[in-house]
């Protein structure tokens, strides 16, 4: 089972628009979902010291060819220098530059990673009050053979499916389609997974008065009441209320660049010191990045991303995922739904306290 509107290629397989091939019998043959390196790279300014170093790889090989010259050996040098490189740059990122790689336009989406790590799925539609948001997506599938129910928001590829999915930012009906699709998985047991990406929930004048407030503070009682495994995974960028609204869960997990904040930093700028240029610094108060967080007990397990950030290498940042989940779900479907219920009471209670020393 898969989302999308339907292609038939000449061969008789099916290619959704999300890029996953199916056969006509339904069983998946290949997958393409996530961004190829056939397409032009998207550098950010602290990668462009490695742009430049792969270009004159590139020149120098190409000139070798030309001339007929063995420069094997000072290309592998060349090539061992660009790999030292990228791992100094991306172990020593700032919190403001973790910030751009979990916005990456190219960074793994939720249908990425659902169509990556499912056997099956499908999606569900409607809020049941009258609307679907595009802005946050679920649906059934299987996990490693399990039923499970997975739901995240969901960013664009480009400026016109931006626009459509409204960045990410879900309005009322995302969150009340959420919790109906929640509401189903509890009641035929099956784990819940959620994936955030948001850099907030929708704020304008309409959201408020759809109920925008309402719609994040029920998901939120509700979640705590399930009897099922929830576990919540930060994709990219958890903003505010926004990913609070499917964040409540016995496990957090969290990429290691992604981000997660009750504000962005350029809105913490923007308030603290009238002047969003001021968002480097507010990115360091404000403790978003993922082993900042891992120390202060807000999420429970980082996900380790290939060198070079998710959007380098896809496929292997959806295995990592996959078998993190694997293994807290395992975990988690040895407790009683009861157990599981106080656990996740006793998580969120006990965030943010903390003891001081008297000097």
């Amino acid at each position: 089972m898969v989302s999308g509107k339907d292609k038939r290629t000449d061969n008789g397989q099916r290619t959704t628009d999300n890029g996953q091939r199916t056969t006509d019998n339904g069983q998946r043959t290949t997958k393409i979902i996530m961004a190829t390196t056939e397409r032009k790279p998207l550098l950010l300014d602290f990668e462009k010291p490695l742009a430049e170093l792969a270009n004159r790889i590139d020149q120098i090989r190409q000139l070798a060819e030309e001339n007929g010259v063995d420069v094997s050996g000072q290309i592998r040098q060349l090539e061992a220098r660009a790999m030292q490189l990228r791992e100094e740059i991306f172990s020593s990122l700032t919190p403001s530059q973790r910030l751009q790689v979990a916005r990456h336009p190219r960074r793994p989406s939720t249908l990425d990673y659902i169509q990556s790590i499912s056997d099956e799925w499908m999606e569900l539609h409607g809020d049941r009050c009258g609307g679907d948001d595009p802005a946050l997506v679920g649906g059934v599938g299987r996990l490693a053979g399990q039923p499970v129910m997975m739901l995240g928001h969901q960013k664009g590829r480009d400026t016109k499916d931006n626009v459509a999915r409204n960045f990410g930012m879900a309005a009322p009906g995302g969150y009340r389609k959420a919790l109906r699709l929640m509401e189903h998985a509890n009641k035929f047991n099956m784990p819940i997974l959620t994936f955030i990406d948001t850099p907030g929930a929708w704020a304008g004048i309409e959201a408020e008065h759809q109920g925008q407030g309402e719609a994040i503070a029920y998901n939120l009682r509700e979640m705590f009441c399930f009897d099922v495994p929830i576990i919540c995974t930060v994709i990219g960028e958890g903003g505010s209320g926004g990913a609070l609204g499917i964040g409540v869960g016995d496990h957090l997990l969290m990429f290691e660049h992604s981000v997660y904040t009750v504000a962005t930093p350029e809105a913490c700028a923007a308030i603290l010191w009238k002047d969003a240029s001021k968002s480097p610094q507010a990115a360091v108060a404000l403790k978003i990045i993922s082993h900042d967080l891992k120390n202060l007990g807000i999420i429970d397990e980082i996900i380790p991303e290939p060198l070079g950030g998710a959007h380098s290498d896809p496929l292997t940042a959806a295995n990592n995922l996959k078998q993190a989940l694997v293994e807290n779900l395992d975990k988690l479907n040895r407790f009683t739904p009861a157990e599981r219920r106080q656990l996740r009471y006793d998580k969120f209670r006990n965030i943010g306290v903390f003891t001081e020393l008297a000097q």
